[in-house]
């Protein structure tokens, strides 16, 4: 086992000596073979003319498709010494709850970035999916699909742990009152006991109509802006035979909170909003969908953090966070199996998995059918 510190500090070593190197090289048109390119480095710990002498026992740092992940960079607004600054100059922040597969998950301490380790086959499938990603990308700015500014492996000990850098979809100077991963399946989506007992639980789609059963109410212009872009994105995904994806919706409750702060404070202020944290920079959700912001012009919502305003049932005002998440657990290698067996099993339209075109319509129906309602 590579210690968590270790780990940590040799993708900050790395990261810093691969976008340093990037930085020498000039801007050029992205080209097919740089999807392909693997750079690899070696740092032994007592250091090498090329890289500094550290604490931890010697590793290889490989970079994946450098020219091209910098152009993504660029296309999201990521200046290079920003994205170095935010990922390297202070520790990372491990998160203790990893996903149901098992990653590792650490947030920049600007809470910018999110570093998640994948397995052998998602890093694989990524880089697959980087050239239709690079064309989507340059039709299409405004996405909620995940973000991916780099793919790197960190081998030492004769393990491979590769990262992947993406957009942070919940930036924790907000705090979310309710939390949901929605894939429009009611085939056993409800969370489990051992989710419910955590502090800040995930839950699923029978929860989500149980709790909201009559939706999310958005303005239409903001409803009609966040249709056309899952559209677009299940598009792209079903290309690529991609399913079992989520959209993961994070709910702060305005009202909800101006309550809390006036029992925490003992009085009731009118506004409670105190100034946040950070500010999110870039890929925020209401940026998303509505996309003009990294274009030069700027979107009024400062004091939103970047979630789309949104109310529930009872006129709460709401702010949502979200993404659409998991797309790399490619459909193709596992999914066949598990989906023609479940059908013989169980009625096969429930199913989670299912046909790619089958699977995002459906998930768009329930989005902006059950989910989300226009005003």
């Amino acid at each position: 086992q590579t210690t968590s510190s270790a780990l940590k500090g040799a993708i900050q070593l790395g990261i810093t000596h691969t976008v340093g190197s990037l930085s020498t090289k000039p801007e050029r048109d992205v080209l097919m073979q740089d999807f392909y390119v693997v750079e690899s480095i070696f740092f032994p710990s007592e250091g090498s003319n090329l890289t500094p002498a550290h604490h931890y026992n010697d590793f290889r740092f490989k970079t994946y498709a450098p020219v091209a992940f910098r152009y993504f960079r660029e296309l999201f607004g990521i200046r290079p010494d920003d994205y170095l600054y935010s990922l390297c100059s202070e520790p990372l922040i491990e998160l203790s709850n990893s996903g149901a597969s098992g990653s590792l998950f650490y947030v920049s301490s600007d809470d910018e970035f999110i570093i998640k380790t994948a397995q052998h086959k998602e890093a694989e499938f990524l880089q697959k999916l980087l050239p239709g990603y690079y064309m989507n990308l340059n039709q299409n700015p405004r996405t909620l699909l995940p973000k991916f500014y780099g793919l790197y492996c960190v081998q030492a000990g004769g393990k491979n742990i590769r990262i992947v850098v993406m957009n942070n979809l919940l930036p924790r100077s907000v705090k979310m009152h309710l939390k949901y991963d929605l894939k429009g399946s009611t085939y056993k989506r409800r969370a489990s006991q051992k989710e419910r007992e955590k502090v800040f639980p995930t839950y699923k789609d029978l929860d989500f109509m149980q709790d909201i059963p009559d939706g999310l109410f958005l303005d239409s212009d903001m409803y009609n802006a966040l249709c056309k872009t899952l559209q677009r994105d299940c598009l792209v995904l079903q290309s690529f035979k991609i399913m079992d994806y989520s959209l993961l919706v994070a709910i702060h409750n305005i009202d909800l909170a101006q309550r809390e702060h006036a029992i925490a404070d003992g009085t009731s202020q009118t506004d409670t909003r105190r100034p946040a944290a950070q500010k999110a920079l870039y890929s925020t959700a209401m940026e998303s969908i509505q996309g003009e912001a990294r274009r030069g012009g700027t979107i009024e919502t400062d004091d939103q953090m970047g979630g789309i305003p949104a109310r529930n049932a009872k006129g709460e005002r709401l702010l949502l966070y979200i993404g659409i998440i998991d797309v790399l657990q490619s459909y193709r290698f596992v999914k066949k199996l598990e989906h023609s067996w479940k059908a013989l099993v169980h009625d096969g339209d429930t199913v989670s998995v299912h046909r790619p075109s089958f699977y995002a319509e459906r998930f768009q129906r329930f989005m902006c059918n059950t989910a989300f309602k226009k005003i």
